[in-house]
């Protein structure tokens, strides 16, 4: 549930559509901005908290030159590690920005321009969001950096209606964590689990 008070919003941001995506996507290929395209296929494709897909560094994604189809990652909340897929697309993104931004092994995958040796912050991602969520015409104070970790899974489990499938993507300890980070009503969930042969 989300709740305005004054100028700021509360709660779980929203996931963003697919035609948004692509609307985005769109509008960062246009402007030839390879950094912001390669964090969006990225954060997309792997459901990752912000602490997670901000220390990536170009070895936990490709080496020799080629960016990995599946990769395995500590997550530093839990530390369980949690397996994610990296597109065709995400892969071009990738290599094409690695080759543009000339990222070593050790760099990380979005580097600061101001800190050197430290990957972008935070609030820089956060504001790069809702830029991204302007550029639309949508209303920015409802997205945020979960709203990357949501988009997939919220798509996924839309198509599928597979919780436990999502709660693995997502790195999830506990199915209700995963049934209330989907915003899935409990009567949703009851008749899923009804329909469900155990």
């Amino acid at each position: 549930m989300i709740v305005k008070n004054s100028n700021h919003v509360h709660g779980a941001k929203k996931p963003f559509r697919l035609e948004e995506i692509w609307g985005i996507r769109t509008r960062l290929q246009i402007n030839d901005n390879p950094m912001q395209l390669d964090l969006l296929n990225l954060a997309i494709d792997s459901k990752l908290r912000s602490c997670d897909l901000l220390r990536m560094k170009v070895g936990d994604v490709s080496s020799q030159g080629i960016v990995h189809p599946r990769v395995q990652l500590n997550q530093s909340k839990t530390g369980n590690d949690v397996q994610f897929e990296i597109t065709p697309r995400s892969q071009q993104s990738i290599s094409r920005w690695i080759f543009s931004a000339s990222l070593g092994t050790e760099s990380y995958l979005f580097p600061s321009l101001r800190r050197i040796g430290k990957p972008i912050s935070y609030s820089y991602y956060s504001k790069i969001i809702k830029s991204w969520a302007l550029s639309l015409g949508l209303d920015d104070n409802l997205y945020g950096t979960h709203s990357m970790r949501r988009t997939k899974a919220t798509l996924i489990y839309a198509r599928t209606k597979n919780i436990r499938a999502v709660q693995l993507l997502l790195g999830h300890t506990k199915v209700d964590n995963t049934i209330r980070y989907l915003g899935i009503e409990i009567e949703d969930a009851l008749k899923l689990s009804e329909e469900t042969d155990s």
